[in-house]
């Protein structure tokens, strides 16, 4: 069983506790099988958590292809060194997409009470609020807002921190359709202008190792690296079958996650600081 962590988050699990608080302070939220996307490239495992509570249409695209067994040896046609992977094209040009009609685009959504989310303090000025809506960064309202609105949600939109996926597109806000890109960088510019789908659990070393192009040929690969398969857990076979847990944004040692990322860095936290404690079994 693997344990990642971030580093802030990974200061505070070094803290010595007894078992029995250890237990009492984690409250760990079981990735559903349907919503665990396994990625295989030519360059190992990377397993992502989907997020429909955010992006119900670009989710239910990468089920349905992946279902269909549409993501095969598909490569990673443009990889851009601290910024981003991009794969998901037949034809690998950058060019091509499925069959299937384009999905609207999903730049912001709805936030519920469920998943839990928790707020990172950033030290901004203004009254806006980030935090975490399960594994998802986000910037959104506060909760009291979910009193006086009809549907008692509150806006939110996704940020694309390292580790982010999101639908790729052209120039018109709804031609999403089977192009996706994986984040390894911050880029505040993609933020409500691009879907975020989900966010890689385990396999972001594997999403960075990938070959990228030149900049002079805006990231563009020759002889790149490959998504060789991509299936949903839920349809796996039991005993290959990979379950995921993420530390929930109620429990008590998440609290002291953020707590501990507060006091390190105070004034220049962001939203990407806090990455929640994953673990991995299978």
């Amino acid at each position: 069983m693997k344990f990642p962590t971030s580093l802030l988050a990974a200061a505070v699990l070094a803290t010595a506790v007894s078992p029995a608080v250890a237990q009492e302070a984690e409250i760990w939220r079981d990735i559903a099988p349907e919503n665990l996307w396994v990625i295989d490239t030519s360059k190992g495992r990377v397993l992502v958590e989907l997020a429909p509570d955010m992006a119900p249409h670009a989710v239910e695209r990468i089920q349905t292809l992946t279902r269909q067994g549409f993501y095969q040896n598909h490569a990673f046609h443009r990889v851009i060194r601290n910024f981003m992977a991009q794969t998901g094209d037949p034809t690998g040009t950058g060019a091509g997409n499925s069959e299937l009609p384009d999905v609207p685009g999903e730049f912001t959504f709805r936030r519920s009470r469920r998943p839990a989310f928790i707020e990172t303090p950033t030290g901004r000025a203004d009254r806006a609020v980030f935090g975490l809506y399960g594994s998802m960064p986000v910037r959104t309202q506060p909760d009291a807002q979910m009193f006086v609105t009809a549907d008692n949600r509150v806006d939110g939109m996704g940020y694309f921190c390292p580790g982010v996926a999101g639908m790729a597109r052209s120039a018109s806000p709804d031609s999403a359709n089977s192009q996706f890109f994986l984040m390894t960088a911050y880029r505040a510019n993609l933020n409500g202008d691009y879907t975020p789908f989900g966010r890689v659990l385990e396999g972001l070393d594997v999403v960075e190792s990938l070959k990228a192009g030149s900049d002079a040929e805006d990231g563009v690969v020759t002889n790149p690296d490959r998504m060789l398969n991509a299936r949903l857990a839920a349809d796996m076979p039991e005993g290959e079958r990979p379950r995921a847990q993420v530390l929930d944004a109620r429990s008590p040692r998440m609290a002291e996650i953020v707590q501990a990322a507060v006091t390190e860095r105070g004034d220049r936290l962001t939203v990407c600081d806090v990455v929640p404690p994953v673990r991995i079994e299978g």
